[in-house]
């Protein structure tokens, strides 16, 4: 909260600054010469104004009244257009049309509201509301769109444009802003100095009056140059600028003098011509007055103290001509020369002008081999920051390529930095050596290795720094420097690798690319393998995009060859291994070659090590692909057809036909054999693989259909053989059928009566009217005849009419008329036209070619004959079996319903199965039964109804009594049963999934061992099988459950189960998965610590219980030793994430452990182990510590460097406030003391009570708001 009282000076100046009162002397907190002399409490804080008298007293007193008032930041204009100059005068109704648009789009654009109004004399009147510059875009946006546009030109001169455009075209904006007027001025390139002006005549004439002004205003103006000396321009221009300005300034003129770096003599003056003249008088008045007192006198300075002359930004130059009138000219920086010229009066030329700034700066060099600067400047510059951080106004500058090191600065600290500069590389000499060799640049990114690995560890290994040069530089040689031992052996070490690199040898294996992916391994895993099998050699495969079948190898000759000789190994293997053969299987057979849970297909990719992939269910592919080794895939095939040799009556038949003709019985796309498969009911045709010489081709199905297809083939081959002929014609796709006819039975009669074959496109084929004959020339001709006299009648369009009693026409075009499109596809697309709904005739129409017309006319004949014959009879059959019967989705029903040709309706389920139950009226029972049921009378819900003819109802009902499902039970122990569910039923839905039939398990509490099997009696025994299979695999489990329950117990001291679970439990991992056990070690509340339970079969528990044993025997051989490191080499010595240590423990095979933080000696660090182990690892942990505490100190002490110097701690003085006289808490004494700032009573907060006293204020005023006390402004602020 604000004192009242006690104030600083700048929030005073701030509560002030709206004052214009006369100034008040006040007390500064410095202690300046008034301190002693306070302003008065009125003259600081002036009271505020009170109204006396009557609300006429315009004129408030005080200083308060002088305060600037705030001006509101929205302003409101109107602005008129004449109905003359109305853009749009015809309006039916005001406020609406474009005009109305064109202001909502003004108001959006510029954010100012818009109120239009009309006067008397149909003028518009427009009150615009807004921000200033809101408001003026409005303005001009009305102008422009609402009101009609005049435009004019004025001329003024063609130099005066600029001005008229102002910066960056500013003024321009701001004039056709405040006009409201659109100004156009021509272009520099333009000779025209015509600006027109567009706008409202009112606009126009404001517009043209500002323009005249500002060409009237240039009028006055004028340039000027003159000719001065360069040698006078720094009279001219004085100290700091400060006479230039001064004339500037008094003649309101724009002086432009050349800086000192142009060598210019031209001044340029520009402003109104009386000012002008008056400005040049005086630069001349200065010319003339120098040049006649003033001499110039050469001095010689050496070139490299030039800069000190100078002085930062020029300051000394500057200095020297405030202080004695004389300038200083020096010598441009790219010249050679010395001579410095000095200018001005002779007196003040004979006093030292720089001397002292010149000679109290000194250069010096200090002798040091080139190679040698980086290490005197040290890493990230820890050597030189001790010499500048201490000297700091010495500059060092290292020259590349030079043996000499400059210093500039100060003489004296010039002459310290010398002297520790040849200190340190005298040092460094000493310590120092170098060494260059030559090795090809060829070899110098494998010196570097991956990442620098190699280079890193020689320079690490040896402390030593390698200088490999960049391989564009093309250069053989390499700089080692450091200490002379490490340089040597670093320089042995280089030469040895580079030599080594020159016996290496590259070679390039050619590998397929396919196999590249699979050398490489998931992950990179098989190759890290093959590089950790041969690590001297270097493996690199080609780019995936490159295509290339390259593979590249370099290291020593010897590995070189080994490891060409392991991945042949490896391809021939993998070229061995990806033989591949399709098999065609009979979709319908896929599913038992896969077996129970894929039992069948796992047990022939295990058997013949093959990869064997079946195509997808929803695919019409019947190939299994079988990949590996050739004898492998072989084998599997045979043993995939013997099955399904078993399952159907399929045979198998080789048929012999010359290799050459295999192409051509194929056919282009496979066409011509395909038709044969399809003819022959799918038999599947083999030919064997191209190249392969092989004569046999394979036939394998049905005996009836194989003999079918090896006439047919036969007869192809010896066309083929004698002269084969082909020839195609075209008919639309909706005749093939009929050509073809039922069954094939037309197309059958073409080919028996001409001996030629004809192919029909397939729905894959791309021409759908394209159908090919192929055989001897004369037979290919008669059946093309054949076929076209077929095609010829099938494209004589007929009508025909057909009687059709009207209560069978629903029968055709229910389901949205599926019969009758069955008919049209099956008929060469014939059309059937019934009468509409609600029109009583009996007549269908028939369109079409007219041996379809008849065909199809024959078909309706036939399907009114059923629905003549029909019957329809019922079935009875339990409702409890009517799913079971229908099968998956009705599947079973659609078969039946498909094979006999009948409809098959079943009953709506029963709501109330208790049917023998009296039935209820108002919620109560009824008294009385209207009708007595017969308990042995069949249930509505239990008959089936079948419709079609008699003899193949009769069919259809025993068939369906053929599905209703029977029971067996199954004696299963009660104990297996939960095993048999399996986890949330899925082993009982598999069983009933693979076998058709339902399994119902007893529930638990009956305790009952009879398992119930429903289904059909062909599928109850596989049943029964299959389960009794499962409970004995249940009851061999039990058995191997049991021997692998057996425990061991042993007991081991709690200090070494740390040890036995290994880091993350690493080691009990490994003994648990080596011996196949479970171990289990006490919880922390056991009361046994020491027990260790195993669990497993016996020979397992007792070879980990020894294993176990074999590492408590290891540790208790082991001792601890604690040493002494210092903290503050820990972290170096564990390392990255403990990458370090680890490194240490595993080398020395022992067990090290650092103190955690907060612990009592931080130096204490543990060593476990073997006695000799534990010594080694002691001696290199404190030779770790010796080499790493030097790095530690000195860091240390160049962290001493790097602090600033202490200064001494100075107290600034405590700050008195701003003390005021006269103040009202003074009233009562003398002591000049301000209220207690702490009090809630002198200062209260925001919205707090205040308790009420009397106080030095006075009473406090009540009523008219007339006074306001300091306590009621803080609370209204």
């Amino acid at each position: 909260m604000s004192s009242v009282a006690v104030l600083t000076q700048e929030s005073f100046d701030e509560h002030r600054s709206g004052l214009t009162q006369p100034p008040v002397r006040v007390a500064t907190i410095s202690g300046s010469e008034d301190e002693n002399d306070p302003p008065t409490y009125k003259d600081a804080f002036p009271p505020l104004p009170e109204k006396v008298g009557s609300e006429n007293h315009s004129e408030p007193a005080g200083a308060w009244s002088k305060i600037r008032p705030i001006k509101s930041s929205v302003i409101t204009q109107v602005f008129h257009v004449p109905l003359e100059e109305r853009k749009y005068k015809d309006m039916t109704q005001f406020g609406e049309g474009e005009q109305a648009k064109i202001c909502l789009d003004i108001m959006q654009k510029t954010s100012a509201q818009l109120e239009l109004s009309l006067a008397k004399d149909q003028g518009l009147s427009i009150m615009v509301s807004g921000k200033l510059d809101s408001v003026m875009k409005a303005r001009k946006e009305i102008v422009t769109r609402l009101q009609t546009q005049a435009s004019a030109s004025v001329a003024i001169p063609k130099e005066h444009h600029r001005f008229v455009i102002g910066k960056s075209g500013e003024k321009l904006q701001d004039l056709e802003l405040k006009t409201a007027t659109k100004i156009h001025i021509p272009r520099p390139e333009d000779a025209n100095n015509l600006i027109r002006i567009t706008g409202t005549k009112e606009g126009i004439e404001k517009a043209r009056h500002e323009i005249l002004l500002i060409s009237a205003e240039q009028d006055k103006r004028a340039v000027e140059r003159i000719e001065i000396e360069k040698a006078f321009h720094p009279f001219i221009v004085g100290p700091q600028n400060r006479i230039v300005n001064e004339i500037m300034k008094e003649t309101g003129t724009r002086i432009n003098v050349p800086p000192p770096s142009v060598n210019k003599t031209e001044i340029v003056c520009t402003g109104e011509k009386e000012q002008l003249a008056q400005a040049i008088a005086r630069i001349k008045q200065i010319y003339e007055e120098k040049k006649k007192k003033t001499t110039s006198i050469a001095v010689e300075v050496k070139k490299s103290q030039h800069k000190y002359v100078i002085g930062p930004k020029g300051n000394c130059l500057q200095e020297i001509l405030e202080r004695t009138g004389v300038s200083v000219e020096i010598p441009p920086s790219d010249s050679s020369s010395e001579t410095v010229i000095l200018r001005g009066e002779p007196e003040k030329l004979g006093q030292p002008l720089f001397s002292s700034n010149a000679n109290s700066f000194t250069v010096a060099t200090v002798s040091a081999p080139s190679w040698l600067h980086r290490f005197i400047i040290g890493k990230k510059g820890q050597n030189l920051a001790k010499i500048t951080q201490q000297i700091p106004k010495v500059h060092i500058e290292f020259t590349e390529g030079e043996d000499r090191i400059s210093l500039e600065g100060p003489t004296e600290d010039v002459a310290i930095a010398q002297q520790q500069m040849e200190a340190l590389v005298r040092d460094l000499i000493s310590r120092m050596d170098f060494a260059e060799i030559t090795i090809d640049h060829r070899f110098h990114r494998h010196l570097i290795g991956k990442s620098g690995a190699n280079i890193n560890r020689i320079k690490e290994q040896y402390k030593v720094s390698v200088r490999i040069p960049q391989d564009s530089e093309k250069s053989n040689h390499i700089r080692i420097e450091g200490d002379p031992q490490g340089v040597q052996q670093a320089k042995k070490e280089l030469l040895e690798l580079a030599l080594r690199m020159e016996n290496e040898r590259t070679k390039d294996l050619i590998i397929d690319q396919k196999f590249h992916r699979t050398i490489i391994g998931q992950k990179g895993e098989r190759i890290r393998e093959i590089r950790d099998k041969f690590p001297e050699v270097i493996i690199n495969f080609p780019d995936p995009n490159q295509k290339s079948d390259i593979v590249q190898l370099r290291g020593p000759k010897n590995e070189v060859e080994k490891c060409t000789k392991y991945l042949h190994k490896m391809v021939s293997e993998m070229v061995e291994n990806s033989y591949s053969i399709s098999v065609p299987i009979f979709k319908q057979f896929h599913k038992n070659i896969i077996g129970k849970g894929g039992a069948n297909i796992k047990k022939i990719r295990e058997e013949c090590n093959t990869k064997i992939d079946l195509p997808a269910e929803n695919s019409n592919s019947e190939m299994i692909v079988i990949t590996g080794k050739k004898l492998n895939c072989e084998a599997a095939r045979d043993r995939i057809l013997a099955i399904q040799k078993e399952l159907a009556n399929i045979t198998e038949m080789e048929v012999s036909i010359p290799s050459k003709l295999h192409n051509s019985l194929i056919g282009a796309k496979g066409r011509f054999i395909r038709s044969i498969m399809e003819e022959c009911g799918g038999v599947h045709i083999h030919f064997p693989s191209e190249g392969s010489g092989s004569d046999t081709v394979t036939i394998r199905g049905p005996a009836q259909d194989v003999e079918r297809a090896k006439k047919q083939l036969l007869q192809l081959a010896e066309e083929k053989q004698t002269k084969s002929f082909t020839a195609e014609l075209c008919a639309k796709p909706e005749y093939h059928k009929f050509l073809i006819g039922k069954g094939g039975v037309n197309i059958r009669k073409v080919r028996d009566l001409t001996g030629a074959r004809i192919i029909f496109p397939t729905a894959d084929d791309k021409d759908q009217q394209l159908i090919t004959i192929v055989g001897t020339e004369e037979a290919v001709k008669d059946a093309q005849k054949e076929l076209e006299n077929l095609i010829k009648g099938l494209d004589n369009v007929v009508e025909d009419t057909l009687s059709v009693d009207p209560r069978h026409h629903r029968h055709f075009v229910i389901r949205r008329g599926q019969v009758l499109r069955d008919i049209a596809e099956e008929y060469g697309g014939v059309t059937v036209s019934f009468p509409r709904s609600g029109v009583q005739s009996d007549k269908v129409t028939l369109k079409g070619a007219k041996e379809c017309v008849e065909a199809a006319k024959k078909r309706i004949l036939d399907i009114i004959e059923d629905l003549e014959a029909q019957v329809t009879i019922e079935c009875m059959i339990p409702q409890k079996y009517h799913r079971s019967i229908m099968g998956p989705k009705g599947s079973r029903i659609q078969q039946i319903t498909r094979e006999h040709g009948v409809q098959i309706k079943f009953p709506d389920r029963e709501e109330n199965p208790q049917g023998d139950l009296p039935a209820q009226e108002n919620g109560e029972e009824g008294t009385e039964c209207k009708a007595t049921v017969d308990p042995e009378s069949p249930k509505k819900c239990d008959i089936i109804t079948i419709s079609g003819r008699k003899e193949r109802c009769d069919a259809a009902r025993e068939a369906l009594k053929a599905l209703v499902p029977v029971s067996i039970e199954v004696d299963v122990p009660f104990d297996l049963h939960r095993y048999i569910i399996g986890q949330k039923g899925s082993g009982i839905r598999k069983m009933m999934d693979e076998f058709e039939v339902n399994i119902q398990v007893p529930a638990p509490e009956l305790q009952c061992d009879l398992i119930t099997i429903t289904g059909l009696s062909t599928n109850l025994e596989r049943a029964k099988g299959g389960l009794l299979d499962r409970v004995r695999e249940l009851q061999a489990e039990q058995e191997d459950r049991a021997l692998r329950s057996f425990k061991l117990v042993i007991s081991v001291d709690p200090k070494f189960h740390p040890k036995i679970i290994g880091r993350k439990g690493a080691v009990i991992s490994q003994i648990r998965i080596d011996n196949d056990v479970n171990i289990q070690f006490p919880d922390k509340n056991d009361d046994n610590q020491d027990q260790i339970f195993i669990t497993g079969y016996e020979r397992n528990t007792e070879a980990a219980r020894d294993a176990i044993m074999q590492i408590v025997g290891d540790l208790e051989q082991m001792v601890s030793e604690d040493i002494t490191l210092d903290h503050r080499v820990h972290a170096r010595i564990i390392g990255a994430r403990g990458k370090a240590i680890r490194k240490i423990m595993d080398e020395f095979k022992v067990d090290i452990r650092f103190p955690q933080s907060g612990a009592p000696d931080p130096n204490c660090v543990t060593v476990m182990g073997k006695p000799e182990d534990v010594d080694e690892a002691i001696d290199h942990l404190l030779n770790l510590e010796e080499e790493y505490m030097t790095d530690v100190v000195e860091n240390e002490a160049m962290q001493s460097y790097m602090k600033p110097h202490s200064q001494e701690d100075s107290k600034p003085q405590q700050s008195k406030g701003f003390v005021v006289r006269d103040a009202p808490w003074a009233a009562g004494g003398g002591n000049e003391k301000a209220p207690d700032m702490s009090s809630s009573e002198d200062f209260p907060s925001f919205g707090a009570p205040v308790t009420h006293k009397t106080s030095p204020w006075g009473p406090k005023r009540h009523g008219g708001g007339k006074g306001l006390l300091p306590a009621d402004m803080s609370a209204s602020c």
